[in-house]
């Protein structure tokens, strides 16, 4: 019976010893995945860094490999130009690990990725409204981040963005004439986009969809108004030429 009982103690142990020898084996394969992936990374074998930073995620899930491994999963996404993917996985990331090393950064990539999927002005611009909100909040939670210089500069770009299409939307009303939907989209761009390129040219629009729409005196008055600002872009005179051959054709209509 004692010999018994000291078979089946050595037994247990073998089995611990074993199990312990099969973790470190399985956490030493995480490793080798783990950097496996960044010299996929960086030797820019996308698809294969996607694949190893994956099963770090699904085998290493809750470690601090697992949770590194999200962000360079995102990261080669992005570097593969599959920015949406990307957004998907730093948003994991930043929601999970907010207070993780790679937050700003991911933070950032987001932003980025939105700008980039931004398209040109005449299609839909959900992107550029997203990259918009995500700049700013970024700006927000991180006020003195590296990437404060860029942020501000890729925001110019896209309130211009945004600028011109509500301009454009004034342009093609005009077309159609109908002019006071013209009127509101250029004042719409002076109200909301300010700070761009296309401010001048939205104010001579007013006074186009004024004359237009026949209402002279505000034409003039708003021609006055703006008038050194419109002289110095050189979209005055065209503005005064309107009016001025809208006043003669209503002469004409009353003789």
């Amino acid at each position: 019976m004692k010999i018994f009982f000291q078979n089946i103690i050595l037994l247990f142990s073998m089995l611990i010893i074993s199990c312990s020898s099969s973790a470190s084996s399985s956490e030493l394969s995480i490793q080798e995945l783990f950097q496996s992936g960044l010299s996929n990374l960086e030797k820019e074998k996308y698809l294969k860094a996607q694949a190893d930073f994956t099963k770090v995620i699904l085998r290493g899930s809750g470690s601090d490999l697992g949770d590194d491994a999200l962000y360079y999963l995102a990261e080669s996404y992005y570097r593969n130009e599959e920015y949406l993917e990307a957004i998907g996985e730093y948003e994991k990331l930043t929601r999970r690990m907010g207070f993780s090393p790679f937050t700003e950064d991911a933070r950032f990539k987001i932003c980025e990725a939105y700008s980039i999927e931004s398209p040109k002005y005449f299609h839909d611009q959900d992107y550029t409204e997203r990259a918009l909100e995500r700049y700013q909040e970024f700006l927000d939670d991180y006020p003195d981040s590296k990437y404060v210089e860029s942020a501000l500069e890729s925001i110019k770009d896209l309130r211009e963005k945004m600028g011109l299409k509500l301009y454009e939307s004034g342009i093609l009303y005009m077309k159609m004439e109908e002019y006071d939907s013209a009127e509101m989209m250029f004042k719409r761009v002076l109200e909301y986009y300010y700070d761009t390129n296309i401010v001048n040219d939205a104010k001579q629009g007013i006074v186009l969809a004024l004359a237009n729409s026949r209402r002279i005196d505000d034409a003039i008055l708003y021609l006055n108004e703006n008038e050194n600002s419109l002289k110095e872009f050189n979209l005055y005179n065209d503005a005064k030429n309107k009016i001025n051959t809208i006043q003669d054709k209503l002469e004409k209509e009353k003789n």
